[in-house]
């Protein structure tokens, strides 16, 4: 299959050759034909398998020659936003087309301004498209086409309400593409809502994840997670996406990192967007070499060679998985992907197994590693939480005062003498 042969136009040919671009992916091949015809499109595939040029190109195509804001690209995030803006930027070129990024995080009178001279594709977050509609500063009247892009984390986000919001603004009559890694239950549900007719590509089932990414979970005590991660570092070079379940647990993580001597970026919703677009910047040209995530700020990660994905916190809806693993492997790559499950996680590692329709593999979990052996030494030489004594206390001999009393070192009385905490890999507990 060839991209001559899905009805692209001579300009749209010269600049996937300019651009490296040989032959089309799967969802590509499926995609782009019915979206150049105008008709509805459901897409579901995997993260990384080029879904973006699936409508980038068919926007263009269908596009060239009108004004005013004709086109409506959604993402549940900044960074994928951006993502797809840079896209579109790539390939408008010969087209006399005009595209504006509308994401928070950044100034609105930019944006305002790209509204007010009517550009004709708009890339946009929920928030801040909602922003301008309540500001009157953006019209969507004139608009043809309306893409929704990894529709289901959009509403795993809770952005329901917000999307209904936008789709008044909408003529009735459009075109509607909707892509997503998954495809079941509510995003069906909306899929049915708001599409006519919709042509079906599924080039992987849903709940497929990345098929050249290596599968492994280690059964670790949550204390253990750290070493862990410092062991697996230890064993290569490639570069590493770490994701966390909270802003808090990925500045942490990413402090033990930088403690561990690594070059280590952290990125989460409490950055501004510049410190955002710098630990990305710095990821992807090799400044940084792991990258610590949440789940949402990770969304639009486009970086072609992520060797290592690692969940540290199993993701508690099973579709983040996919979404998660889907950063390795992308395109015709090769990928390894880690997963730290502690007991109380038993559950979300059955429940993705049940969605992926496959048991993730277990793996030995490396105890005799020096940096595994080192990180645990050093938590257990860390003085127990609410005994720590203050530096000046310390610093001018004082007693350490707690709860209005005074204890000097002579009348303090001696804890026994606890055993060490033996730590080691749970069993998961059998299904009744």
């Amino acid at each position: 299959m060839t991209f001559a042969a899905l009805g692209l136009s001579k300009k749209s040919l010269v600049a996937l050759e300019r651009e490296g671009f040989e032959a089309p992916t799967p969802i590509q091949a499926q995609a782009i034909p019915p979206a150049l015809q105008g008709k509805d499109v459901v897409g579901s595939a995997a993260t990384g398998t080029g879904k973006t040029l699936a409508f980038v190109l068919p926007i263009l195509e269908r596009l060239e020659g009108k004004h005013g804001t004709r086109a409506l690209v959604l993402a549940p995030t900044r960074e994928l936003a951006l993502q797809i803006h840079d896209q579109v930027e790539r390939f408008r070129h010969g087209h006399h087309l005009r595209s504006a990024a509308v994401i928070g995080g950044v100034g609105m009178t930019p944006q305002t301004q790209a509204f007010a001279k009517g550009v004709e594709i708009v890339v946009a977050t929920p928030g801040r498209l909602n922003d301008h509609l309540d500001s009157g500063t953006a019209r969507l009247d004139q608009i043809e086409i309306l893409v929704l892009d990894e529709a289901d984390r959009m509403l795993d986000m809770g952005f329901l309400p917000q999307l209904r919001r936008i789709l008044k603004r909408l003529p009735p009559k459009r075109q509607s593409l909707l892509f997503s890694a998954t495809m079941a239950g509510e995003v069906a549900d909306f899929a049915r809502e708001h599409l006519r007719d919709p042509v079906r590509v599924e080039v992987a089932r849903s709940g497929t994840t990345a098929q050249r990414a290596s599968q492994h979970v280690f059964l670790v005590g949550q204390e253990e997670k750290v070493a862990l991660l410092l062991a697996l570092l230890e064993q290569d070079q490639l570069s590493t996406l770490v994701f966390t379940r909270t802003k808090r647990r990925a500045d942490r993580v990413a402090h033990s990192l930088l403690r561990g001597g690594h070059k280590v970026a952290v990125i989460h919703g409490d950055r501004s967007q510049g410190q955002r677009n710098a630990a990305l910047e710095g990821f992807r040209s090799g400044q940084f070499r792991v990258l610590v995530a949440t789940d949402i700020a990770a969304r639009g990660i486009d970086v072609a060679e992520i060797g290592h994905v690692v969940n540290f916190d199993l993701p508690h809806v099973p579709e983040d998985y996919v979404h998660r693993i889907g950063r390795t492997a992308r395109m015709e790559a090769s990928g390894r992907a880690s997963s730290f499950a502690s007991p109380e996680e038993h559950d979300l590692l059955r429940d993705i197994e049940k969605f992926t329709r496959k048991a993730v593999e277990r793996a030995a979990v490396p105890r005799e590693h020096d940096a595994f052996r080192d990180e645990l030494k050093r938590r257990a030489d860390m003085p127990p939480p609410g005994r720590r004594v203050q530096r000046h206390q310390r610093r001018e001999g004082r007693p350490h005062q707690a709860g209005g009393r005074t204890h000097s070192s002579q009348h303090r009385a001696k804890s026994p003498a606890q055993p060490p905490q033996t730590l080691g890999s749970w069993k998961p507990r059998r299904r009744r």
